[in-house]
């Protein structure tokens, strides 16, 4: 059966993005170090990285874009500069705004005015494959108050960013978690769990 996935990366600190994050700095000051395991290491927003990942890191994100759909956030399509309006998941994608009137003309991305909807909808494209919640913390929060979350991927980059965005900001439901397993690379520990219900 079909599962529903949340995975966000983010600091030991628990910041999924540095300070003052946006377009051209989507995931804010010194927040590139949380993707070095998604860009095989070391890369800025000034110059693009030139590696790809490899190992576990590699593994990892061939599992997130073997999924049939993915759902973000508008703030995370805004702060990401719309990718250069190109999808970069390889799948559905669909923005939860409250402006789906604004959805851009190329069919790259689906805006979608709320929540629910958009997880109906990335269910219905993804057919027999796993839905992804992508991010940002908003809608993995939505996402695990509202109780459709199968499994919860924490993705801990190896650096203490001392502010920005927290995963868990003003989120007071209590839930249970059973570990699904643990992974590490260089970059990253990757930790699964399942939410249980």
């Amino acid at each position: 059966m079909a599962k529903i996935i949340a995975a966000i990366t983010m600091s030991v600190d628990g910041y999924i993005t540095g300070p003052d994050d946006g377009p051209g700095k989507g995931l804010g000051e010194g927040g590139e170090r949380l993707h070095y395991w998604v860009m095989g290491g070391p890369w800025s927003y000034e110059d693009e990285p030139q590696i790809e990942p490899e190992g576990e890191d590699a593994e990892y994100l061939n599992e997130m874009t073997a999924r049939g759909a993915i759902v973000v956030g508008r703030t995370m399509y805004e702060a990401a500069d719309h990718w250069g309006e190109k999808n970069p998941f390889g799948m559905p994608v669909f923005v939860v705004t409250h402006r789906p009137e604004q959805e851009p003309k190329t069919g790259e991305f689906r805006f979608v005015g709320g929540f629910e909807e958009a997880i109906d909808r990335a269910k219905e494209a993804a057919g027999t494959k796993d839905v992804s919640i992508g991010g940002g913390a908003d809608v993995i929060r939505q996402g695990l108050d509202a109780g459709i979350v199968d499994e919860l991927h924490i993705i801990v980059a190896p650096v203490i960013l001392g502010g920005g965005k927290r995963l868990f900001e003003d989120f007071t439901k209590c839930l249970d978690l059973e570990n699904r397993g643990v992974r590490q690379s260089r970059w990253a520990t990757f930790m699964q769990f399942e939410v249980r219900r």
